[in-house]
This record gives C-alpha cells, structure tokens and sequence, in this order.
C-alpha cells in the first residue's frame, strides 16, 4: 500500500488502563486520524497489559509482555508499527529507544530523554547515524502562541533578549500522595536523580530555549524536598544564564498550592517583552517600550495565519492541551510522509524536539543538581 494511502501505524511501551499520560498520547494522535494503535506492551503485568490491548481493540497477537519481544515481532511483520511511543518510567526510556532504533523504528518518548545524560548520550551516535525520526514530547511547543511567540522573538519584535524568567507551578504533592503516577516519581531507580525538576523543569527548559532562541549556559540552583520522607525535589530554584549575556530565572515547584499547572514563560528584550501563560493559552501578552501591551489572540487578525501550527478552530473556540500535543503527531507525521516521499519536510513539522532537545534538557537537569550538590555554585551545561 501506497506510504499516503493509510494512516500510519504506532505502538506504545508502558501507558496502560489508569496511565495519565499514555490516554493523552493515545487522544492526540488520533485527533487529526492520521494515525491507528495497532500493538503495546502496555504493563509488565500480562493481565493489565491485555485488558489495556483489548480496550484499545488491539488484537492478542499483538499485545506484548515485554518490549523487546515487540521490537523484534513488529520489525518482522509486513504491516508492522511505523513509530513506537515510549511512555514508560524514565529509566526505561533510553534501553526501550535502543531496541526499536536497532530495529529501525521510529521512536516517541516521554522527556526527560533519559535518567541521566550519560545514558542519553551513549544511544546518541545510533540515532544520528540512522535514519530514524526521534521525537520528545515537549507538547507545549505544539501552541500555536507559543510557535507564534518563537516567530516574534526571531523577528527581532522584542528586540535581543536580556531577561528570562520561567516558572512551573503544579500543587499535587503538596501533601504525600499515594498512586503509582507519584511514587515512581520518587523512586530514584525509576525516576533518575531529578524529581520536579525532572518531570516539570525540563518542560520549562525546553519552553525558554524554543520561544527566545538563546542557549542556556549556566546555572546556579537550589533544590529542595518539601514534604517530610519525599527522596527526591519537589522545589526548585535557579538562576540562569545565557550564551547571549541575557539572565534568568527558573521555578519549578509541586508543592504550591492553588497551583494546577501553572507554567508562564516572560521575555524581556532590548525593544519589549512577552508573556506566555499555559492556563491561557490563547493568548499571548506583546509589549514595545512606549506602547500598551497588546493581547494576541490564536486565530484573530495577522497573528492568526497557520504559520507554524495548524489552527482547528476559529477565534472564540478554545483549543488546548490536547491540541496543543496533537500538533507535535502532525509534525511527526509530515517529517515522516517527507522522508518516504523524498520530499522537503514543510518547516511547521521541523520543531518537533527531537533527540537534541531531550539532550539539552538532561544536560541542563545534570548541571543543575551538581550545581545544588556544590551548595549553589554556578556549572556549565555539558556540550
């Protein structure tokens, strides 16, 4: 069958029946019905993994019990999974995204990249000596306002960017939380060294270095476990800099309460300053020195062409989260319609985070917890 004939075929590892982030990747991907799920070994328990399957209408042959049986089942089956979603832990990330990349499936996983950057940085020669698409799920990258806000700021609109402040605020571990979601969070062998700023940090990373185009260089952090028994951050604080000169700050908190998820990117340059707030994330704040601030809204006025995200809906209906996660399976999708056509890619589907970006992410985690292990000294990022 012809490459643009059929919707392309994706299987998860990890994200079974009560997974929160695997029922996301699973709407997402089916939003614009440009992708089926057609196998998983979505639990290491049989039972759960194929009471999952069957929810799914997945046939028993194809659900698995452990992944590397499905790599190499698939990679032998004519009509065998395009991309495979990683949703797993995160010290399962990089060993699950070697046995498909060997395999030469595509890979979509979960951030952080890896538990630590070393693990990260030994599959790095393997994915860039293939031809294999790799992708990190930075979904806030996929609002249409913050792609439009990256296009502003590389238009010189707010002029060079001097002062950057990042924060993520979630309240859910406020108080010791008991769920199978929280506690591999806290379990250094699952989670890696890296807690808050691991799960939530490295989103407001990705977000600063994305929207401004400046590269972090160093930081000087501290980090801090707020509810009595917890092992690893649930607070963290870190002042930045940039390879430009330009200063910040990050904050990255799961025990602030009246907090949801509470993630707001400012940038103040040489000529203005914008701000973007994920609970809004229709609009995007835009002020010139001398001028009021103006209200961008997705869908209105000159800031409403789908440049570089697709635009569902019109002005005044709300999209969000999911569409916002729907844009990086479009842009897989294109990047992967392009390499079997041989034709260019449209730009849209080039800022989807790839392997580099969940590099950088565990670069900046990795100096940031040496940072706070030195008593808040400023470390340079890996290179």
């Amino acid at each position: 069958m012809s490459a643009l004939a059929r919707r392309l075929r994706l299987g998860m590892v990890g994200g079974g029946d009560g997974a929160f982030i695997g029922a996301v990747h699973r709407m997402a991907a089916r939003l614009d019905d440009r992708f089926e799920w057609v196998a998983g070994a979505f639990s290491r328990n049989p039972e759960r993994a194929d009471a999952s399957a069957r929810a799914l209408f997945i046939p028993p042959q194809r659900s698995y019990h452990d992944w590397q049986a499905m790599a190499r089942a698939e990679a032998a089956r004519g009509d065998g999974i395009d991309a495979v979603v990683i949703v797993t832990p995160n010290h399962l990330h990089i060993p699950v995204a070697s046995a498909f990349i060997a395999q030469g499936i595509d890979v979509i996983c979960e951030k952080p990249l890896a538990g630590t950057y070393a693990e990260a940085l030994a599959l790095a020669e393997s994915v860039s000596t293939s031809d294999r698409i790799f992708a990190v799920t930075h979904p806030y990258s996929g609002y249409p306002m913050v792609r439009e806000a990256r296009r502003l700021v590389a238009a010189g609109a707010i002029g060079e960017v001097r002062v950057v402040q990042v924060e993520y605020a979630q309240q859910w571990l406020t108080e010791p939380v008991h769920s199978p979601q929280a506690s591999w969070r806290d379990d250094p062998a699952q989670a890696g060294p890296a807690g808050a700023l691991g799960d939530i940090g490295s989103h407001a990373l990705h977000l600063v270095e994305f929207v401004s185009g400046v590269a972090l260089s160093e930081v000087c952090t501290d980090l801090a476990s707020m509810v009595p028994g917890r092992r690893l951050d649930d607070q963290v604080q870190a002042l930045l800099r940039f390879d430009n000169g330009a200063r910040g700050g990050l904050w990255a908190c799961q025990v602030a309460p009246g907090q949801d998820n509470g993630l707001r990117l400012r940038l103040f340059g040489s000529k203005g300053s914008l701000v973007f707030d994920q609970q809004q994330p229709e609009t995007l704040l835009v002020a010139e020195i001398g001028q009021p601030t103006r209200v961008l809204t997705r869908g209105a006025g000159a800031h409403g062409q789908p440049r570089d995200a697709l635009l569902r809906l019109p002005a005044g209906h709300p999209e969000g989260f999911i569409e916002a996660f729907a844009q990086l399976y479009w842009d897989y999708a294109e990047r992967w319609l392009a390499r079997a056509t041989g034709r260019p890619a449209p730009h849209a589907s080039t800022l989807l985070p790839g392997f580099e970006a969940g590099l950088r992410g565990l670069a900046a985690i990795e100096a940031m917890l040496r940072s706070h292990a030195l008593g808040g000294q400023w470390v340079k990022l890996e290179h």
